[in-house]
């Protein structure tokens, strides 16, 4: 399984119609690196502007590797390297998605992800290498000074949630995930 963070091209063949697009290929995906098996189907509705969802992930033994793309609307999406010892520990990487773009985000295990909505009614849909498991979750606060997310807020501020508003920072989280000698690269944006 790769642990590099991938953003990756959706193609779509349009016409008069509309377009089409293959949103999933375990063969084109792991010819990009990415071989984990999905094994759940997640999607989320973000009413407000300005909603942060994260920065979320699930422990050993159900670590989860996640493929985001944003179905209405866009989302600014964030993957944030928590593997201890790791170089790049505590920094992350962003990519715009939306439904115009068709863009996807590979997060694998070892990193935590968030996003925030740019447009009101924005829509995710994500795949999990791993079942939810409550025991197993976890997560970062958004707003921690370490990680210095720049987001794109609107002037009233993010709406968060009871949960994401509580989480630990970085300096009070044990990590649970190991480095596997890769690094956090930058992404690179497809053509």
């Amino acid at each position: 399984m790769t642990s590099d963070v991938k953003l990756l091209e959706t193609r779509r063949f349009g016409d008069s119609r509309g377009w089409f697009a293959e949103t999933y290929s375990e063969a084109k995906l792991a010819a990009a690196g990415v071989t984990c098996r999905f094994v759940q189907d997640n999607q989320s509705r973000s009413t407000f502007v300005g909603t942060i969802r994260g920065i979320h992930f699930q422990r050993p033994p159900h670590a989860q590797a996640k493929l985001v793309r944003c179905l209405r609307g866009s989302v600014m999406d964030y993957a944030v390297d928590l593997r201890r010892g790791s170089p790049t520990y505590g920094r992350h990487v962003a990519a715009e998605l939306s439904e115009d773009n068709g863009r996807q985000l590979f997060i694998p295990v070892g990193f935590g992800h968030a996003f925030v909505t740019l447009t009101p009614d924005a829509e995710i849909a994500y795949k999990v290498s791993d079942v939810y498991a409550p025991d197993c979750d976890g997560g970062v606060i958004w707003n921690d000074p370490t990680i210095a997310i720049d987001w794109p807020l609107p002037a009233t501020g993010p709406v968060l949630s009871d949960k994401d508003e509580a989480l630990p920072t970085l300096a009070e989280f044990d990590s649970p995930f190991e480095y596997d000698g890769r690094p956090l690269a930058p992404l690179i944006i497809p053509a």
